[in-house]
């Protein structure tokens, strides 16, 4: 990862932790039952950012190493977090994250794998995980079709953003990631997953996306006013839903 996209979201944290989403029961169960996580589990998070999915895990009783190399973000995840005795963070990026060899029997990559060199993580991921390791690459992909809100959002998306399509994680295809596993053997997953939101929690939403205009910034006020018009139009019962589905990627790691 760049130097430039470790900070990308160091000015949207805040909303960050309050308006992305979690992810479905369904979906941890999944990586519990099918993947073969344990309570006694060693997780590597990599790319933890907030601690979202590290919460996930220490829920269930795994121990959790949350790298993380945005120092606000790895702080939010700290507060949350370090509380509890199974967590720990460290101040490092995928590529290199400064873990012994074979140190870790998961990794998991929420919301982050497309921020990573690809190569150098691969070549990492190998080398901390054990024998038998699996690493896990998961993303809530919001849905861009199906409801006038949904199609409207995008369109603002496209119309308002800065880097919009260069930055979201849907330019990985399937063929790429399945280039990271062993023999191309990737195990997939999809789960359901929503948010209902209010207009003032839409704008944060969409405010905790590196690629929206941030105050300040040329459309930041044209997009908030826009976001205002299609809520508009588009609520019911005073709420829209931003829908996702949750996608799992998991096998072990390609040498």
């Amino acid at each position: 990862m760049s130097s430039d996209n470790k900070e990308r979201f160091s000015n949207r944290v805040g909303n960050y932790v309050k308006y992305r989403p979690s992810y479905p029961a369904e979906a941890i169960d999944y990586l519990y039952s099918k993947v073969g996580m344990k309570p006694d589990s060693r997780i590597a998070d990599v790319g933890a950012g907030t601690g979202i999915f590290s919460k996930l895990l220490l829920k269930r009783g795994s121990e959790v190493i949350a790298v993380e190399p945005n120092q606000a973000m790895r702080e939010a995840a700290d507060q949350e977090l370090g509380a509890h005795s199974a967590y720990r963070s460290v101040a490092a990026a995928a590529e290199a994250t400064g873990l012994p060899e074979q140190s870790v029997d998961f990794i998991v990559c929420a919301q982050s794998f497309h921020w990573f060199d690809r190569p150098a993580a691969q070549a990492e991921f190998h080398r901390i995980l054990r024998p038998g390791g699996k690493a896990v690459l998961i993303w809530n992909s919001r849905l861009t079709t199906g409801t006038p809100f949904l199609e409207g959002y995008e369109e603002l998306l496209r119309l308002y953003s800065t880097d919009y399509s260069q930055m979201t994680h849907k330019n990985i295809s399937a063929e790429q990631l399945r280039l990271f596993f062993r023999d191309q053997d990737m195990h997939t997953a999809k789960f359901a997953n929503s948010q209902l939101f209010h207009l003032d929690e839409l704008i944060g939403r969409a405010l905790s996306s590196s690629y929206v205009p941030a105050e300040g910034q040329p459309n930041h006020e044209r997009l908030k006013q826009e976001l205002g018009l299609l809520f508009e139009r588009t609520k019911e019962n005073d709420r829209v839903s931003f829908d996702y589905e949750t996608e799992i990627f998991w096998g072990d790691v390609s040498v």
